[in-house]
């Protein structure tokens, strides 16, 4: 009998299965061809527990999860170099165990940031993610998680939902999304004043660079801001005019010649629940401000720009878009080979650098899921995110709001940037995001 009339079995009295395969998204192969040892390109998320977990339990949990949530159990499949496109390989079970709890230290906040920041979990391994477990050294200030993922993969809020998931399976509390918040319907407008993009955006100016490569990352916890009943515009727009005047008040400190500002704001349309696409789901717009807009900004103006930054948003995600443009989408069409489509890409990202958007924006929102583990865990009480800060962008701006606090997380670029540059941007940040609140006269 032939190997076609009597086929391989698995060992469980079937025909061994060949690994179900999924062609990468447009995100996920820009991302796959730009990747970079010195800056992985890595999502951190960080919640705060008030309690300690049990580590067969949540290695069970989070399991589990996985299993509930199957597209994020993936590696990249292995082709030949004349292949058309990459492909994800679905796998049935994790290749390697995720869970992990380092031994407690003095520092062990700061090293598992530091992880988080510097090394990415392997494309080649199911699935890309890592989750660790610090516990503090106060038992009274509980655990931290640490999950740390691969962007070329998965992005923060997809993630998030696997964590929902492996909360409400740890400690069978309802961990179902909370209700949107409710939108007035905006009326149509038949223009936007938007200023011109033609002009190459403001970079970040430098600081005192670190000799070390890689991101660096400082998380603080603020109130979120006081929005007006009935206001025009969003607690996003709020943190969108403090990001721009962050920036506008930083670069003049350091004498850069002022020039347009451009942020780049995902947009996540999808679901909560547990049918939530899981993978990198956000497309991506980008917010300009006039050099004009920024430079003396007081108590009267601020109405008006955060009128017109609302208008500006409003626009720009009620246009339909693909994620990331429609130059990417023709630029991912499986036409030839993936290394040439590989250093196309790679070369027109270098020459296109002096037209990135100034920083990118990541408003997470107010955070859907409890996060409630149950028992002596508990529910989580803070909930930080950072994006990649690779230059030439060299500064994200992360945000999310728990239990009625504002969560930032600054990452920037060591090779812009250092921890005290930092610490000043996250006091600019707070200042500005105080001056977006309208004060009685």
């Amino acid at each position: 009998m032939t190997a076609v009339e009597h086929p391989a079995r698995d060992g469980t009295n079937g025909p061994a299965r060949r690994p179900r395969r999924v062609p990468f998204p447009v995100v996920d192969e820009v991302a796959r061809h730009c990747l970079q040892e010195e800056e992985p390109e890595t999502v951190h998320i960080e919640v705060h527990l008030p309690g300690r977990l049990d580590p067969a339990r949540l290695r069970t949990a989070f399991t589990q999860a996985l299993h509930r949530h199957p597209r994020i159990l993936m590696r990249e499949a292995e082709g030949p170099w004349y292949r058309r496109r990459y492909e994800w390989e679905l796998t049935p079970d994790p290749d390697v165990d995720v869970v992990s709890f380092p031994p407690p230290d003095r520092d062990a906040l700061k090293h598992a940031r530091d992880r988080a920041l510097g090394t990415a979990p392997p494309l080649t391994a199911s699935p890309p993610i890592r989750l660790e477990v610090v516990d503090e050294d106060d038992p009274s200030h509980g655990s931290v998680l640490f999950v740390t993922i691969n962007h070329t993969a998965l992005d923060g809020p997809a993630c998030l939902r696997v964590l929902a998931t492996a909360a409400e399976l740890y400690g069978g509390r309802d961990n179902s999304p909370s209700a949107p918040p409710v939108r007035t319907p905006d009326a149509p407008q038949e223009q936007v004043d938007t200023p011109s993009t033609w002009t190459p955006p403001a970079r970040v100016a430098h600081g005192t660079p670190e000799p070390s490569p890689g991101n660096g990352v400082l998380v603080t916890e603020l109130s979120v801001p006081h929005r007006p009943k009935g206001a025009p515009y969003t607690v996003n727009d709020q943190l969108m005019v403090a990001t721009a005047l962050m920036i506008a008040h930083w670069n003049r400190e350091h004498g850069a010649r002022p020039r347009p500002l451009r942020i780049t704001m995902p947009v996540d349309d999808r679901p909560r629940g547990t049918d939530m696409p899981i993978g990198n789901g956000t497309r991506l717009v980008e917010v300009p401000f006039a050099p004009a807009e920024l430079a003396s900004v007081d108590r009267l103006s601020m109405p008006g720009l955060l009128r017109r930054t609302a208008d500006r948003t409003r626009a720009l995600k009620s246009l339909p878009r693909p994620q990331l443009g429609h130059g990417a989408a023709l630029l991912t069409a499986p036409v030839v080979p993936v290394p040439w489509r590989a250093a196309l890409t790679r070369g027109l990202r270098r020459a296109a650098a002096p037209w990135t958007s100034t920083t990118l924006l990541s408003n997470i929102g107010r955070i859907p899921y409890a996060l409630d583990f149950g028992g002596t865990a508990g529910r989580a009480r803070a909930v930080w995110f950072s994006a990649p800060a690779r230059m030439p962008r060299g500064l994200t701006v992360t945000t999310a709001s728990t239990a009625g606090r504002l969560h930032l997380a600054l990452r920037w670029s060591r090779t812009l940037l250092s921890h005290g540059d930092g610490a000043h941007l996250r006091d600019l940040f707070e200042q500005s995001l105080h001056a977006t609140q309208e004060r009685r006269p």
